[in-house]
């Protein structure tokens, strides 16, 4: 009797076993067999290549500053087969000229290897549209706000309010023009014209980009290059633009002049997700919340150029006055 009773409950303990085996399977199965479906639809994802042929959609929007993320996906796109064409989808004021520096040259690498084309959505303006001249071919909506060719560097004078305050900065160093300028006491002409330099050559960087991209000769650069906005049916005899349109109308010239498949589903690419939870954006949501959006939006801008000093420096931004900032 003890005998049969150890025995079943040795066959107790293997069907337990045997169960809890039967369930990691097949959910192991199940994960498998969604993550291909999810592939095989076109998803990118789970460390896998896509399968389905597809073109790739590359959204650039907000501040541009440099991101090791989006480098990243600019990679990935470039190295997936399946991949036949991309569309760089914009919408964006600019931002420092390092990280456009960075985002045209990541483009320029990938349209050598994939058919790429530009869509203008919304804004390409400054940094942003030094992204959209990495592309081949650029078409626009009709009233997108396009150019803004020029360069920018901005920094406070706080020494008038110190003044009244009564408070004074010293400061040791080793030449007149280290650290400038310092926004504690007025910039000196000498510290001026320095910063004008820095701006002067990469102005000149700026416009000899645009040049070769767009093949511009020397008055129809100058046209074009003093800062200003154009819409999108204007920049089109300018040369900023090829054409105007929607998202088709891209996909239509990837079919027509690079011989991409006709009919293949846009994908959207995104950057992996990275934790950026900034002081300034903490303090924008906060204004958001108590419904003084002007002061959020004033806040969040703020956090973007602090951030821009010590990613980038110099702006390629193209920033109108608003109304509601303080």
């Amino acid at each position: 009797m003890a005998a049969d009773a150890e025995l079943l409950i040795d066959r107790r303990r293997l069907r337990r076993k045997l169960s809890l085996w039967r369930v990691v399977g097949i959910g192991g199965l199940i994960i498998a067999v969604g993550a291909l479906g999810y592939r095989v639809r076109g998803g990118e994802g789970l460390g896998f290549p896509a399968i389905k042929p597809q073109i790739a959609r590359i959204s650039i929007g907000g501040f541009i500053a440099g991101s090791e993320s989006t480098t990243k996906l600019i990679e990935r796109v470039r190295d997936a087969s399946a991949v036949q064409g991309v569309i760089v989808s914009i919408s964006s004021p600019g931002g420092t000229t390092t990280g456009s520096e960075e985002l045209y040259r990541n483009l320029r690498s990938l349209a050598e290897k994939k058919p790429m084309v530009a869509f203008v959505d919304g804004t390409a303006a400054s940094g942003a549209y030094i992204a959209a001249i990495a592309a081949d071919h650029i078409v626009a909506r009709e009233t997108a706000l396009v150019g803004s060719i020029g360069v920018l560097f901005q920094y406070p004078d706080l020494s008038g309010l110190l003044d009244k305050v009564g408070v004074k900065v010293e400061s040791v160093k080793s030449s007149p023009l280290k650290a400038e300028p310092s926004g504690f006491t007025p910039t000196s002409p000498e510290a001026r014209a320095a910063l004008a330099s820095v701006v002067g050559d990469t102005y000149a960087w700026f416009k000899g980009l645009v040049s070769e991209r767009r093949k511009m000769n020397d008055k129809e650069l100058a046209t074009v290059s003093d800062g200003r906005v154009f819409s999108g049916r204007q920049s089109v005899p300018l040369k900023l633009v090829d054409s105007v349109g929607g998202e088709r109308q891209a996909v239509v010239w990837l079919e027509t002049e690079r011989n991409v498949a006709k009919g293949l589903p846009v994908r959207d690419w995104k950057p992996k997700s990275e934790s950026d939870f900034k002081l300034w954006s903490a303090l924008g949501t906060g204004a958001d919340l108590m419904g003084m959006g002007g002061l959020a939006t004033r806040l969040r801008q703020v956090g973007d150029e602090t951030a821009s000093i010590a990613q980038g420096g110099l702006l390629a931004l193209w920033r109108p006055a608003s109304a509601d900032a303080p």
